[in-house]
Formats: C-alpha cells, sequence, structure tokens
C-alpha cells in the first residue's frame, strides 16, 4: 500500500503514544482513522487532535478491551459499517510485566497474554475479513525488541511478544500464498517514549534480583526510552509503504536483532553479565531490597 489517502485505518491503543501519532499521520495523509482504547480520555485527545491536524478526515472512537474478543469483532463490524470499508488494522493496544517466573501470578499472567497477544490476534480475525472486501489492506501487529531477545524479568513479556512475531509471520506468507490483496507486517520497537512503564505491573519478585524496588525498576526501564513515538509512527507507516515483513524501530532494536543473530545463545550469559553488574551498582552491600506486597502495582 503506498497511498493513504482515502484509505480507512483502525488503530488500537490509539489513547496515547504511538498509537496517538499514527492516527496523526494517517489523517494528516488523508486517510480516515477509528481509533480504540481504554482510556476514555486519551482516545477523546487523540480524536481532537486528529480534528485540528486533518480536519477533512472521518475520525470514529470506540472504547474496546483488545483482550475482549466480542468486543473487539463488534468494533470491526461497526468500523466496517461506518466508514464503508476498512484498509488497515495497527494491532498496537499493548502492556508490560515485570516479574520473575517463580513469582509470577497465573492472573498477571492472563492480563498480559490477553492484551499483548490475543489483542493482536482479535484484531487480526475481526479485521482481515473486511481488509480482504476492501480488495487493498494492510495488518500492522505490533511486537518489540523482545520478540527478538529475552531479558530476565521479563518472561510474559517476552513470551506475548514472540507470539505476536510468530503468529505474524505465518499470517503474512499464508496472506502471499493467498494473493488476496491483504498483506501483514510485524513491528518491533526498542524504547519508545511512551507511558507503557508507568503503566505496567511489576511484581515484588524482582526486587533485589534485578532492581531495588518497583519505582526504581521503572525509572531504570525508562531509561531505555530514546526514540519518540512521532519517529517510531513514521518508521511503521514507512515500512508499510515498502510492504516489508519486519520493520525494527529504533538503534536498539537494530543493535538487540543483531546480537540474537550473531550470538543467538551466547548472548544470555552476556545479559546475565550485565545484570549481575547493574545489580551490584545498585546494591553495593549486596542486601536485597525488601518485597512486600504492598509494593506490587
Amino acid at each position: 500500500m503506498k497511498v493513504f489517502r482515502n484509505k480507512v485505518a483502525a488503530i488500537t491503543g490509539a489513547g496515547s503514544g504511538m498509537g496517538r501519532c499514527l492516527a496523526i499521520q494517517l489523517a494528516q495523509e488523508g486517510c480516515h482513522v477509528a481509533i480504540s482504547d481504554c482510556n476514555e480520555a486519551g482516545l477523546a485527545e487523540t480524536a481532537a487532535q486528529v480534528a485540528r491536524h486533518a480536519p477533512g478526515v472521518t475520525v470514529t472512537t470506540h472504547i474496546v478491551d483488545v483482550a475482549d474478543r466480542a468486543a473487539v469483532h463488534a468494533w470491526a463490524d461497526d468500523v466496517a459499517a461506518a466508514h464503508g470499508r476498512v484498509n488497515l488494522i495497527f494491532n498496537n493496544a499493548g502492556v508490560a510485566l515485570s516479574s520473575t517466573v517463580d513469582g509470577m501470578q497465573y492472573d498477571d499472567l492472563d492480563w498480559i497474554i490477553g492484551i499483548n497477544f490475543w489483542g493482536v490476534v482479535h484484531g487480526t480475525k475481526a479485521f482481515l475479513p473486511h481488509l480482504k472486501a476492501s480488495g487493498e489492506g494492510h495488518i500492522v501487529n505490533t511486537s518489540s525488541v523482545f520478540g527478538l531477545f529475552a531479558q530476565p524479568g521479563m518472561g510474559a513479556y517476552n513470551a506475548s511478544k514472540y507470539a505476536v512475531r510468530g503468529f505474524t509471520e505465518s499470517l503474512r506468507q499464508e496472506l502471499d500464498l493467498m494473493d488476496c490483496g491483504v498483506s501483514a507486517t510485524t513491528v518491533h520497537p526498542g524504547g519508545i517514549k511512551t507511558n507503557i512503564a508507568r503503566a505496567s505491573r511489576v511484581s515484588p519478585s524482582v526486587n533485589g534480583l534485578l532492581v531495588r524496588d518497583a519505582q526504581q525498576g521503572r525509572e531504570e526501564f525508562e531509561k531505555f526510552f530514546i526514540t519518540t513515538p512521532e519517529k517510531a509512527a513514521g518508521i511503521i507507516l514507512d515500512g508499510v509503504r515498502a510492504n516489508k515483513r519486519r520493520v525494527l524501530v529504533g538503534p536498539d532494536a537494530y543493535a538487540a536483532d543483531a546480537m540474537a543473530r550473531l550470538l543467538p545463545a551466547a548472548y544470555q550469559s552476556l545479559v546475565v553479565r550485565e545484570t549481575r553488574r547493574k545489580r551490584k551498582a545498585l546494591m553495593p552491600d549486596g542486601t536485597p531490597a525488601a518485597a512486600s506486597e504492598g509494593e506490587r502495582a
């Protein structure tokens, strides 16, 4: 898809960050947008910004929990009815969880898989028939740099993002074989300056092992946010125009990809060594921080 003008794009997680920037940039190119999020205030602000930047396009909003299969399918049908067609779906909504596997709660695991993986599956399945009916469509599924390599304390997040990668790469091959006018791209962002860290869940199980406490963990996480959501959105849209199978966003994503390719097993030892070095710097006396359920986000 080389041109977005007069196309219709649906975007999840559009209440802030990359989702908001995707909506604005698409609208500026004359693309009508259907945006969704669980954050009603954020979604309204995105709609207002789209209207200011591109007053000639149509914008529809829906409060949608992407983990709710029926809600996503209903939204897809509503978008097609309201706009007459759908050409693009950006399955962008995502959350983060920091926890050891040993300390992980099943409820937290269900939560992150429900949004990060099942949300992508729901959006893909719900919108694919509409994209095929349009004659020209594209599915854009957001994985992560953590869909390229693993890190301690991120087992559930890694699992969800690796799953998105495998799901979308298989989907792309099927669409190529179908020759149905629809394509798919997997996006692997590195650290993007969004509110994902502040909204993340942090288990006490990482205290003393990886970080001092939940707040310090979030602060450390945010230090790696080096790419603006505006730049990330532009890179993603360029990837769609080029019909890329994989889009890496940010220099850290390229570095992680290179490390995983060059050292597919040995990189894990390097990560452990670096994590130990950082832990020693944070807790030089070697005393683990206290872990209390009250600290759990």
